[in-house]
């Protein structure tokens, strides 16, 4: 494939790698070639932070008068080199198995990478975004699957009734900083996908980030319908068939791009239940390549591929109807012959045991069916999702689940100010987010004097408050406010001022006006005299989200009253651009979900590494990293009341944020909450920056699921094919397992325990007898292997099986059961078979 870099224009002799800086997207985190924007033009760099729609724009004269320019020339070739250097420097994580030549194949709906390419919805896409841009600066071998919408996600606009209104402007693909994938031979690369009566051809486009090459698909092709052209029109597209088809292209139209470009995955990441599809093309490949049946290519390519849940209620699961999904197969009928499965099987894939023939497929079920190893988020988004997944594996216990968790981190780079990456640098050194810095590494952080802490966050909050008020008076004249309404804009908010922010989706789960719940006490907090209080209130609701369009307008209405207005600004539009400003410069960051719906919440995190302090409820990330003199929890470590954590979120403002902030020593600095900041900054900032999570993903998925999916197609997929025999023996076999006689007897201090077990046709060597027992005090399940003395005379398939138990716990705690055994096996997801002794 071509990668050269395609000018928009023709630049003059000199400036030729502009195009090639303009198109690596690692401007939006790495800002040493913000000065030679600016220079193209400093107003337009400020307003779309996009350098190749600079380039296209800037004019003729401009270019040439720069290219004479010796000073600028020489900064371009400092930039060109610093990007060598980056590209050049040796990887910082041994990633095993996962190499150039078969990196990680990334799935997801959504990525925000920067502003300039709009093409997500909400943390999710965030998420990804940094994913990719960690992946970049570790050396992580990654490629990246999206899709390229005409029109992404919505703008806000809030009107004069503080009312929202959803804006769709076109994403002109020109104008984005991407570029069209070509073959050797100059063509577009395109994918085709056979739906019924025609077929629909994918555009590729690649936008690189940093080290990472994001593949977007593009149904908006002239060749295709003009239905088949909306299948890419939006986000989230309207309607179950545009989603399920988006979903189809994303997974089967994903895959099939990374074929044609000769890339085979080390392990493919699927980023919600979204990408599923890809678990069927993945194996449907493994088919070809190997002359497998669907079952033996699902397992021979299940130990590579990872699915990642973001979900933490069942009704957030997508649900696609049985006739939907069959009229919307790729290639229909045909696709389920490739295959090799009727449409009753491949549903089956998405659907928990027993559910009717009539029951809805749910991708995410698919998801985690396919896959090796399955995450969620946090560790208290482990233990919801285990719950949300038990109707797959009926007869575990939930402990058992194989739900692991990686909490999620945060690309720091994206998120620290300059204040805040000069007082890193100084601490830590430059390399500090490639791998430098542990995250159990508090040291560097401690040599950083209280004056020098407490001038960054002067200076952060008063480049907020300068941001606000630009925005809020360029929001009022948009929607034409009277001229002194815009003027009064600049004396909104007080640099001086404890600042309190407030930005994420506006959905009812996250309770946005928990703080409206008490008007009275919120307006006396705002107007005290001596030590107030000021707001910056940024978020979005769903379009059709009633409820959420409710909470704006609250938040709205109350801005404008006589007591708030100065003190609290809603501002719209909420974005990448917007959000960075706000986690760089508030003092506490306020975060309100209802316990347990929160999955992990990373809008938080990005406050750590600017010495901003957190005011959350105990819920996702938080309740993890809450500990005493790290910030403040609002409510408890159960089940959320409205009530109780709205009164308790005021008095914690009221008596001890506010008085942490204001109370100052003879010196003016207010020590109790500079020990919180330098608490925060060493503690958390490590513990919850991506480079941890990539650690985690590399350790414990990418490497191992790339090293056991190598070896299971090595051979024409020999132990692939071994393996689905072993578990299809073990399936037939199972109905035959039944339990006899089980005695206990004193031995010593303890008891010996002995079970007869009848395995029927099942081998001794493939499972493992154990006694079970919940655990005690919190702690885990106990499993204790039993030993096998050998058959049982005078029978066929009896065998009797002892265990010592130590200790005073009674016999009847514990439960003897059958489970599947094999070191080639992944347990319990690959088997989830177990036979109780009732």
């Amino acid at each position: 494939m071509s990668h050269e870099a395609y000018a928009p224009r023709a630049l003059p002799d000199g400036l030729e790698d502009l195009a090639t800086l303009a198109l690596d997207l690692r401007w939006t985190w790495s800002h040493g070639a913000d000065h030679l924007w600016r220079a193209l033009d400093p107003e337009a760099w400020e307003v779309t932070r996009n350098p190749w729609l600079l380039l296209q724009e800037a004019s003729g004269e401009k270019l040439e008068a720069l290219a004479r320019d010796a000073r600028f020339r020489a900064e371009l070739d400092a930039v060109r080199g610093a990007r060598a250097a980056y590209l050049a420097t040796p990887p910082c994580l041994d990633t095993g198995a996962v190499t150039r030549e078969r990196p990680v194949a990334y799935f997801s709906m959504e990525f925000a990478v920067g502003e300039a390419i709009p093409l997500y919805a909400g943390g999710l896409g965030v998420l990804a975004g940094d994913h990719l841009k960690t992946a970049s600066d570790l050396g992580v071998p990654m490629v990246a699957v999206g899709l390229l919408y005409q029109e992404g996600y919505f703008r806000q606009v809030i009107d004069a009734a503080g009312r929202q209104e959803e804006l769709y402007p076109y994403n002109d693909p020109m104008s984005l900083p991407i570029q069209p994938e070509r073959k050797a031979n100059g063509d577009w690369l395109t994918v085709a996908l056979d739906l019924p009566g025609r077929q629909v051809h994918l555009r590729v486009w690649r936008a690189q980030v940093g080290r990472v090459p994001l593949y977007l698909l593009d149904a908006n092709a002239s060749t295709n319908d003009p239905a088949d052209r909306g299948i890419t029109s939006k986000l989230y597209g309207d309607g179950p068939e545009t989603r399920i088809r988006q979903e189809i292209v994303l997974g089967v139209g994903g895959v099939r791009a990374l074929d044609a470009l000769g890339i085979e995955p080390g392990a493919c990441h699927l980023n919600e239940g979204h990408a599923a599809f890809a678990v069927l093309e993945r194996a449907r490949l493994a088919m070809r390549a190997h002359g497998l049946s669907f079952a033996e290519a699902l397992t021979a390519t299940r130990a590579a591929n990872v699915f990642t849940t973001h979900t933490s209620v069942q009704a957030a699961f997508d649900e696609f109807s049985p006739a939907l999904v069959a009229s919307c197969l790729p290639e229909g009928g045909a696709y389920l012959r490739a295959l090799g499965l009727s449409l009753g099987e491949l549903l089956a894939l998405g659907r928990a045991p027993g559910a009717p023939a009539d029951g809805a497929f749910r991708p995410a079920h698919l998801a985690l069916r396919g896959a090796g190893r399955v995450n969620a988020v946090s560790a208290l988004h482990a233990d919801v999702s285990r719950s949300l997944f038990a109707q797959l594996f009926p007869r575990l216990p939930l402990a058992e689940s194989p739900v692991a968790h990686v909490t999620n981190g945060v690309h720091m780079p994206s998120w620290d100010s300059t204040s805040a990456d000069e007082l890193w640098t100084r601490a830590c050194g430059a390399d500090r987010w490639r791998g430098g810095l542990g995250e159990d590494d508090e040291r560097p952080i401690a040599g950083v004097g209280e004056r020098e802490l407490w001038a960054h966050r002067a200076r952060s909050r008063s480049t907020l408050v300068a941001n606000v008020r630009a925005r809020l008076a360029r929001q009022r004249a948009r929607h034409g406010a009277p001229a002194e309404a815009v003027a009064e804009a600049a004396r909104a908010l007080d640099p001086d001022v404890l600042t309190l922010g407030f930005a994420r989706r506006f959905a009812e789960y996250k309770r946005p006006n928990l703080l409206l719940r008490d008007q009275a006490r919120l307006r006396a907090l705002l107007g005290d005299a001596r030590r107030p209080l000021q707001l910056v209130i940024a978020g979005k609701a769903h379009p059709a989200d009633r409820v959420g369009k409710d909470l704006v307008e609250a938040w709205t209405r109350f801005a404008e009253t006589p007591e708030a207005r100065g003190r609290c600004v809603v501002l719209e539009d909420y974005d990448l651009a917007l959000a960075q400003e706000l986690v760089q410069g508030v003092d506490v960051w306020l975060n309100t979900p209802r316990r347990p719906w929160e999955a992990c919440g990373t809008s938080g995190m990005k406050v750590l590494v600017n010495g901003g302090l957190n005011l959350s409820s105990l819920d996702g990330w938080w309740a993890e990293a809450w500990e005493p003199g790290v910030g403040w929890a609002i409510g408890a470590a159960g089940p959320s009341s409205d009530e109780r954590d709205a009164a308790a979120l005021v008095e914690t403002i009221e008596r001890e944020v506010v008085p942490a902030f204001y109370e100052r020593d003879a010196e003016g600095l207010p020590r109790a909450w500079l020990a919180l900041v330098r608490a925060s900054l060493s503690k958390l900032t490590p513990r919850f920056s991506a480079v941890r999570m990539m650690r985690e993903y590399v350790a414990r998925f990418y490497a191992p699921g790339a090293r056991e999916g190598a070896r299971r197609l090595a051979d024409g997929a020999a132990r692939g094919r071994a393996l689905e025999r072993w578990r299809r023996s073990l399936v037939d076999g199972w109905p035959g397992v039944r339990f006899g006689k089980l005695t206990a007897a004193a031995a010593g201090d303890g008891r010996t325990v002995s079970l007869e077990v009848f395995l029927g046709e099942v081998a001794p060597g493939d499972v493992a007898v154990e006694l079970y027992a919940d655990g005690t005090g919190g702690g885990p399940p106990e499993r204790l292997s039993m030993s096998s003395c050998g058959p049982l005379p005078g029978t066929a398939h009896g065998r009797l099986y002892t265990r010592a138990l130590p200790g005073a716990r009674p016999v009847e705690h514990y439960t003897p059961r059958v489970v599947p055994a094999s070191p080639e096996a992944l347990l319990p997801l690959e088997l989830p078979l177990v036979a109780w002794r009732d």
